[in-house]
């Protein structure tokens, strides 16, 4: 059985062009495993298909990835429309990095709003191979009444809903036939010499011999067709067939693009309600059987992709569903021994929405953090954290889509619904002049008391150095063991500053102090320490630090001069843009921006950028803030009014 998958941006029809293929001969097996992912099982010609269709968005850009993964070819469904090409660049970009042979798809060709010549050298853009037009539309007026095949040089009339009639070429349509077909075989020339020789010497080169040249080209990746039609009438979908059928390789040109050694590759996963973990397979040569070892252990159940038929043997190229299979992780390479990481370019994105998780209900408080913990293995796009300042989790997801698929999911199969908030930003605080401060701590209750006088200096650090702490004492006025104490007790004190949060930047020296032989203790001189340094920072214009991120943003080239803008809305650096070293038609744009901006950063990429970019963001240093801003922030902790 060979597999392709389907994706393309939002709206462009890939799902009706999933079932009107699997629908060619008669009715197939379907499996919608998720929201966004649906599986197809058909025939045609005698052949066994595959079709796995990825919901569009760049949300389920890692879902497409897997997909694709365990495909043999990818069908990229795009609109007719030269200025929506940009919608399609994260798909040409991924089938670039996946290096697997693709077909480009120009769908709802009968209401195009443009020429396809501009539509393609629009899509062009974002491949580095050459996009070979396969076919030109015919028109009557501004209606597309079918298509020419630039090989064969037959003309097929569109028909509703039914395969298309072969009728003969108008006359209207043979000069720009002969001109397509022209740079349709110049393409291919650059592939093959004696192509080249036949063009060069003007003799007509054999159909079969242009056929098997295509297919050559497109199972190496080195060129991506273009056809054209449209799914909800039935047309083209017979041509988009036979193109896969004689051109597309089978499953082991997939395991040998994959390393060689890969029995099966495990590409989705879901938990499901009263039946646990649910992993798809596809197997990539013979040994993936029932009770045999996959992964390292024998998977639970195998089944077929109703989820109930077991499947005792899984032929080479074909699907099943590994129930009950805790240790098979989806995007793993499995042998019979172990698992092996996907190749580099099925490298996880970084999640651009964080938000702290928290249950709707105290009772599901515990049961909480379980579920997420079995959604996290299912889900490679999904990632968990902790909020150091809270402590309570955070779920980390593509963007607002993706996190109500995981809200849905929790109260679906897990009885469990949830609050989202925004993380709140990890500011600090730090001083800006020295002080000197002198702290005696006396305390008599009965029995040994407690003494301890020390005298330090706090000072403002360089930024980004952190707490440091030294001791210039003389003549043993404080012993030397309990030194430690007062450094404890001091950077104990920068836990919280005046201002409501934790002190960063500080040196700590002791110049001096007393010591009693009898009342002093560790104990005493750490709450010394600790004292002084309060009452000092109080004193020393404590001053409050933002973080601020540096964000690296994957944008197609189009929209990098439109981020400038957006960037000085949310208060943020632009630092420049440069085209992507690997991506063909995509830049990476880099700005400084504080980290109260990042979430409004996602909303703002989605509106400038048409949904096409994403962020990774780290963080990069401490700023001051001043003023108005810095009162209402720490009123906002302290509860106190601004």
């Amino acid at each position: 059985m060979r597999v392709f998958t389907v994706i393309g941006p939002s709206q462009s029809g890939k799902t009706t062009l999933a079932d009107a293929l699997a629908g060619l001969e008669g009715r197939a097996s379907i499996n919608e495993f998720s929201d966004a992912a649906t599986l197809r099982r058909f025939d045609y010609l005698g052949d066994a298909w595959g079709c796995i269709d990825i919901a569009g968005g760049t949300e389920t850009l890692g879902l497409a990835a897997q997909a694709v993964l365990a495909s043999d070819a990818a069908v990229v469904v795009v609109p007719p429309d030269p200025d929506a090409a940009v919608l399609s660049a994260p798909y040409l970009r991924l089938v670039q990095e996946a290096d697997i042979p693709a077909v480009l798809f120009v769908n709802r060709i009968d209401a195009p709003a443009g020429r396809v010549r501009d539509i393609v050298a629009a899509l062009q853009a974002f491949c580095p191979q050459p996009i070979i037009l396969r076919q030109v539309p015919m028109r009557s007026g501004d209606s597309v009444t079918g298509t020419i095949d630039l090989i064969s040089e037959r003309a097929w009339q569109f028909n509703e809903g039914q395969r298309s009639d072969l009728i003969e070429m108008p006359d209207t349509a043979k000069e720009r036939e002969q001109e397509a077909r022209t740079e349709l075989l110049e393409h291919l020339a650059d592939f093959d010499d004696a192509l080249l020789e036949q063009l060069i010497e003007d003799k007509r080169p054999a159909t079969d011999e242009v056929f098997g040249l295509a297919a050559r080209v497109l199972a190496s990746h080195e060129a991506m067709p273009a056809l054209l039609g449209a799914a909800s009438h039935g047309n083209g979908m017979q041509r988009l067939m036979k193109t896969l059928r004689h051109e597309v390789p089978g499953p082991d040109a997939a395991r040998t693009r994959l390393g060689g050694a890969p029995l099966a590759v495990a590409f989705l996963a879901d938990v499901r309600k009263h039946l646990g973990k649910m992993t798809v397979l596809r197997a990539l040569a013979d040994g993936v059987a029932a009770g045999a070892p996959l992964g390292g252990a024998a998977p639970g159940n195998l089944t077929a992709l109703d989820a109930r038929t077991p499947v005792d043997r899984v032929a080479p190229g074909d699907f099943a569903i590994a129930v009950k299979s805790d240790h098979l992780a989806a995007g793993t390479l499995l042998t019979a021994d172990g698992a092996a990481p996907a190749p580099d370019w099925m490298r996880r994105r970084v999640p651009g929405l964080r938000q702290l998780v928290a249950p709707l209900h105290e009772r599901d408080d515990v049961r909480l953090s379980g579920a997420l913990g079995k959604l996290a293995e299912t889900d490679p796009a999904l990632l968990l954290e902790q909020d150091p300042q809270t402590g309570k989790p955070i779920l980390a997801t593509q963007g607002p889509m993706h996190a109500r698929r995981v809200a849905a999911k929790l109260a679906e199969d897990f009885g469990i619904e949830i609050d989202l908030a925004p993380v709140p930003p990890a500011y600090r605080e730090s001083i800006t002049r020295a002080v000197d401060q002198h702290h005696r701590h006396r305390k008599q209750s009965g029995g040994a008391g407690q003494f301890a006088d020390v005298q330090l200096q706090v000072a403002p650090a360089a930024r980004g150095a952190g707490f440091a702490f030294d001791e210039v004492v003389k003549g043993g006025a404080v012993p030397r063991n309990y030194i430690p104490a007062v450094a404890a007790g001091a950077e104990e004190a920068l836990a919280q500053g005046p201002l409501g949060f934790p002190v960063v930047d500080v040196a700590v020296t002791l110049k001096d102090g007393k010591h009693h032989s009898v009342d002093s203790s560790d104990h005493a001189f750490r709450t010394a320490g600790k004292a002084a340094v309060r009452e000092a920072l109080k004193q020393a214009a404590p001053v409050l630090l933002q973080p601020i991120f540096r964000v690296d943003i994957h944008v197609p080239a189009p929209f990098s001069g439109g981020l400038v803008p957006v960037m000085n809305g949310l208060k943020g650096q632009v630092l420049g843009f440069e085209a992507h070293p690997a991506a063909y038609g995509w830049d990476v744009f880099s700005a400084l921006l504080p980290a109260a901006a990042l979430d409004e950063l996602q909303r703002a990429l989605g509106s400038a950028t048409q949904g096409t970019a994403w962020a990774e963001a780290r963080f990069d240093h401490y700023t001051e803030v001043y003023g108005r801003e810095a009162e209402k922030l720490s009123a906002a902790l302290t509860g106190e009014p601004a």
